[in-house]
């Protein structure tokens, strides 16, 4: 170890004065942050104006007891996944489910539906097929997110393909036009 060619410094030394002088500052912060308070703090967001209509419910649909377009024959048709929001820009939430044919045995095609509040403003109806179950396809990464639907697309690029492994991936979305929901795809989405 190289010495120092400064003589050692008288503050370098710990005494009394020093903890008590560390002891005072340290209690002066303490007694000040006593006095000074933030705001309360809240989880709740800023409250935004929406254009829901006057007697209107605020809740999305709900999937339960809604008979969906889908034949199931003796099995019931299931909710694999679901999310709400405002598709259609009018303050209400809808809900959009991917349903299926409930089977003990493969993987049943997918259908994606779009639920609003009847006129009565209590019962759930389908109101839109995104995805068809007819069109045997597997729906993954399914969400919601300012006014689209989005969705993963597994499909079948032929009838000689196995019904156990989809070879098709295709990224989609639906968004409302004030007509209809239409369908996009990303230009160069489609992968085998």
């Amino acid at each position: 170890m190289q010495q120092s060619a400064v003589p050692e410094l008288a503050h370098t030394h710990t005494r009394p004065i020093h903890w008590l002088a560390t002891a005072t500052a340290v209690a002066g912060v303490l007694a000040l942050s006593s006095l000074v308070h933030p705001g309360p703090a809240t989880a709740a967001q800023p409250a935004t104006a929406t254009k829901a209509a006057p007697g209107t419910m605020a809740a999305p649909p709900a999937t339960t007891g809604v008979t969906f377009p889908l034949d199931c024959g003796p099995e019931k048709a299931i909710v694999v996944k679901k999310a709400t929001g405002d598709l259609d820009g009018d303050g209400r939430p809808e809900t959009a489910a991917v349903v299926r044919c409930d089977s003990a045995m493969g993987t049943p095609p997918d259908g994606v539906y779009v639920l609003t509040r009847a006129a009565d403003g209590h019962t759930p109806r389908v109101v839109a097929t995104l995805v068809d179950p007819k069109d045997r396809l597997t729906v993954t990464d399914f969400a919601l997110h300012t006014g689209t639907v989005s969705a993963t697309l597994l499909g079948y690029s032929s009838e000689a393909v196995p019904r156990c492994c989809p070879d098709t991936k295709t990224p989609a979305a639906w968004h409302w036009n004030g007509k209809a929901f239409l369908r996009t795809t990303p230009a160069g989405a489609h992968s085998v």
